[in-house]
């Protein structure tokens, strides 16, 4: 009866695993409306209009963009995969469904007018955030320790969905979260969750592969493998710029208001509609960028013009995130693979130019991202091609080594972390305590002692002056002062001020190291202009184990 008992499953397995497949299902929904309403109807329109509204609609979509954000979003960011990634690491991961409409209108307004960024963002987060929601509705049928399963498991079907690539989608939720590790928990909820929301979506809009691109062969040679090598040595050099230059339009948001931006944004995108018209007779700039690999498909091509075309995407989608746009990366980095890929078959010479395409996708998607699986998975499903796995996984292990940490996803961590791994690494605003009450300087040390060491059993106090940090009191500054001097005697006269302070950015690794070398239990946090904020305690840091017990039922 023992080793049968052993078999039963656990009281939240049925459960999990049901709710895997229903959020998969309403996923796939979303997202197949979400595409539907962003290609069909606008980005395909967009493409068959005249010159003069390609090049303004980009403007027009940045536009829209940040007033949906602002006003239906009530403030929300453009942020969209970037979003599931820093949930998934967060302790109380928040992704509230309130913002879901206009995340997905503003991904709509930005990627159907012409915003060089991909589908994938917003369906991703439109997939981790009806998981977290669903998560939240059920949570009396789940451990405390799978609460973040169903929010990855809702990501990979959004990637499932919007690719029509279940085990991509699969791989991408359990590889993005870090750069160097996978999130292995979460296989059975992603694998569901991206089967169904597969399913779902390929029903309604069909099984039509994403990207095209032709002229590939079954034949495998060491030729072929040393081309991997040599491509995944290119895309790493290139995946590890673009991941910089994504890092520093990124940080345009708080280097600039946003009207500037969205007006040299805008500029700048149709100067590109117009550039690219008149160089290639059609405005490959616009969109995720499937136009640009059907031009290369199409005929023979310079390697001045293959160039060029590179450089305008790069820009466009730079342009794109840096005015505001909300959308992904995941395509952006695959078209930019695949004309790298281009580029360097057609300048060696090759004969098989599909093979090229198909390796410089998988090394640059998988530098950009630090998601090699992910890549090579993309590959052999999106393209309907299977041969070439093995120097596209040279090719993306090659670019791997080559980019190194660098990513165009932000909160991205290196590997998984052990507790205490996770406490230190908390920002030390989590254990912050600012209603500290201070004692001036001119307050004597008979008020100390009675108001603040024994009437709130205080060892040390922060002595502020309207504001600014002076220094520690407290029993050891006064140690050596009598008694009777204790009503003549102000506390600026007794204060330590050469006490080491810490800053709201460090985490809780920094002031425990603080606090160990200057042998104390309190330290008191200020601004770089001395402004006293609070103080962090050694008891308190502590204490965070306990809540982090409590919330992942450690």
């Amino acid at each position: 009866m023992e080793l049968l008992a052993s078999f039963r499953p656990r009281r939240a397995f049925p459960a999990m695993m049901v709710l895997s497949i229903v959020t998969g299902a309403l996923v796939g929904l979303l997202v197949a409306g979400f595409e539907q309403i962003t290609v069909e109807v606008l980005l395909e329109r967009l493409l068959d209009g005249p010159l003069w509204w390609q090049a303004a609609a980009p403007a027009v979509g940045l536009i829209a963009a940040v007033a949906i954000l602002r006003y239906l979003g009530r403030g929300a960011t453009p942020s969209t995969s970037d979003e599931y990634v820093r949930a998934f690491h967060e302790r109380h991961p928040r992704l509230p469904l309130s913002q879901l409409p206009a995340k997905l209108l503003a991904g709509v307004a930005t990627i159907g007018l012409g915003g060089s960024v991909g589908l994938e963002g917003p369906s991703v987060y439109a997939g981790a955030t009806v998981g977290h929601s669903t998560q939240g509705l059920f949570a009396r049928w789940l451990r405390r320790e799978e609460t973040k399963l169903l929010l990855t498991a809702g990501a990979a079907a959004g990637i499932a969905a919007v690719f029509k690539t279940p085990a991509t989608g699969v791989i991408f939720a359990l590889e993005a979260p870090y750069r160097d590790d996978v999130a292995r928990r979460a296989l059975l909820p992603a694998l569901l969750a991206s089967a169904s929301g597969y399913l779902v979506y390929v029903a309604v809009l069909g099984t039509d592969p994403v990207i095209d691109l032709g002229g590939q062969d079954s034949d495998l040679s060491i030729i072929h493998l040393g081309g991997g090598a040599l491509l995944g040595l290119v895309a790493g050099l290139g995946g590890r710029g673009f991941a910089w230059l994504v890092r520093q339009a990124k940080g345009l948001e708080q280097r600039f208001p946003i009207g500037v931006r969205i007006l040299v944004g805008g500029a700048v995108l149709a100067g590109l509609v117009v550039a690219t018209e008149a160089v290639f007779d059609q405005p490959l700039s616009l969109g995720p960028g499937v136009e640009a690999t059907e031009w290369l498909r199409d005929g023979e091509h310079t390697l001045l013009l293959i160039g060029c075309l590179l450089a305008f995407r790069v820009v466009a989608t730079l342009t794109t995130v840096g005015a505001g746009g909300t959308g992904g990366l995941f395509i952006p980095l695959a078209v930019q693979g695949v004309i790298v890929g281009s580029f360097v078959g057609q300048a060696m010479g090759v004969a098989d130019i599909g093979l090229y395409r198909t390796l410089g996708l998988a090394a640059f998607l998988g530098a950009g991202y630090r998601a090699p699986i992910t890549a090579v998975m993309f590959v052999a499903e999106s393209t309907g091609t299977s041969a070439f796995v093995v120097p596209a996984l040279i090719a993306a292990a090659v670019s791997q080594l080559v980019a190194g940490s660098s990513s165009v996803a932000s909160y991205q961590l290196d590997k998984r972390e052990g507790l205490i791994e996770r406490r230190l690494a908390l920002p030390l605003t989590s254990a912050l305590t600012t209603d500290t009450l201070t004692v001036p300087p001119d307050a004597t040390v008979s008020e100390l002692v009675y108001i603040h060491l024994l009437g709130r059993r205080e060892r040390e106090v922060p002595m502020v002056d309207g504001g600014t940090y002076l220094g520690m009191c407290g029993l050891e500054q006064m140690s050596d002062l009598e008694r009777g001097a204790w009503n003549d005697t102000l506390v600026a006269d007794i204060a330590q001020r050469d006490l080491p302070t810490a800053r709201p950015s460090w985490t809780l690794r920094d002031a425990v190291a603080q606090m160990d070398g200057n042998d104390t239990d309190l330290l008191p946090v200020t601004d770089d202009d001395g402004t006293f904020i609070g103080v962090v305690r050694a008891d308190d840091i502590l204490r965070l184990d306990e809540i982090l017990d409590e919330t992942e039922g450690v």
